[in-house]
């Protein structure tokens, strides 16, 4: 079989790098296309993956729609030349759209449910869609699938993930020392547009804020937007095992949505400051496990991340908060190795799976009634 992968955002690197590895091994001939956004082609080079470039980020919404155009042109014709058996892509209206080109089935993995722009515009042509089973937003019965997970778990469930203590080395720390790892979005997404995170008005007000924090422990960052040279002694290097460093810190205050979510399945307290993270499905989900607190006010974040700090047994209760999760959800990567290698046979087992569930659930109210 022969699968044709697009990667637009960092995160997409991390969510099939396994995927991709497993169905190499087993014989299966993959194929990855890429955005040129952030450090996604800096993470695929530090991971050995071969890839060809079909578009790179653009700022605005205008210019947005027109590049994807001309993505969607440099896909097709590598599409063409490849021949994928099916084309895989996480909210990727591209591949959905270029497997309707080439005539080849698509799975979509999605778990933004306000990307509205980004939906309009792979639903309609996508086969399958893919989501969390605590996506919020309705779709199309005939076309969608849920798992029991998040997508953060198919790169950090402990089947596929192990932390490494070098990391804390590199930057002369210890599996006993504080530390905090903060994180600026830069918020030029179109599904980010009247969306906000921080709202500081100046420099001086991220400074006030960082050493509020560096009262409890070392402080480090991880920004999108630009920062003059008085933030220096705070900026993490590039690190490829930044999850490792996730999983030994003590807290994570930020903008990013994802790696608000990868802090909490590995056990890390985690607080998201954006307009929109309060309503998303997965992080209604995590608050159920008590593992991630979001807010829209800067003030009531630091108010929350301050009073975790001074808990010297944070630590220590959010691990057994992570095995709670770790027990009820599954391994995403086994899932999705499992769905694109038996598609579309695998689409029918997993419908009439979640069917199943479905009545047994009913028929447990009704017998407790």
């Amino acid at each position: 079989m022969k699968v044709l992968f697009k990667v637009g955002h960092p995160s997409h690197v991390h969510f099939f790098k396994n995927v991709i590895w497993n169905l190499e091994s087993k014989g299966h001939e993959t194929k990855i296309t890429a955005t040129d956004k952030e450090n996604v082609l800096q993470l695929l080079n530090a991971y050995g993956f071969k890839y060809e470039i079909v578009g790179r980020e653009r700022l605005g919404l205008a210019r947005k729609l027109i590049n994807m155009f001309k993505v969607d042109y440099k896909m097709y014709k590598v599409a063409k030349d490849f021949k994928p058996d099916i084309l895989v892509g996480e909210s990727s209206m591209t591949t959905a759209q270029v497997s309707k080109l080439v005539k080849k089935p698509s799975i979509i993995f999605d778990d933004t449910e306000h990307a509205i722009e980004h939906y309009l515009l792979f639903a309609p042509f996508a086969d399958v869609i893919c989501t969390p089973s605590c996506y919020k937003r309705k779709v199309n019965p005939k076309k969608h699938v849920k798992y029991n997970g998040y997508k953060e778990l198919a790169y950090l469930h402990p089947n596929q993930f192990k932390p490494d203590t070098a990391v804390l080395d590199k930057l002369n720390l210890s599996k006993d020392d504080k530390f905090i790892i903060v994180r600026f979005a830069s918020w030029n997404s179109a599904h980010d547009i009247a969306d906000w995170g921080f709202k500081f008005k100046n420099e001086q007000e991220i400074l006030d804020f960082l050493s509020k924090l560096e009262n409890y422990g070392t402080v480090l960052m991880s920004s999108e937007i630009k920062l003059s040279s008085k933030f220096k002694k705070y900026m993490l290097p590039h690190l490829d095992d930044l999850h490792s460093l996730l999983y030994y810190a003590t807290l994570y205050i930020g903008e990013g949505h994802t790696m608000a979510t990868e802090s909490a399945v590995l056990g890390t307290p985690s607080i998201l400051v954006s307009s929109w993270g309060v309503f998303a499905g997965n992080f209604i989900d995590l608050h159920k496990y008590g593992l991630v607190y979001s807010f829209t006010d800067v003030n009531h974040a630091l108010d929350k991340a301050t009073a975790l700090l001074e808990n010297e047994n944070l630590k220590t209760e959010w691990q057994k908060k992570r095995k709670r999760l770790l027990e009820e959800k599954i391994d995403v990567t086994k899932f999705m190795i499992d769905f694109i290698e038996n598609y579309p046979e695998s689409f029918c087992e997993y419908k009439k799976e979640t069917l199943n569930n479905r009545k047994q659930a009913k028929r447990m109210i009704n017998e407790s009634n």
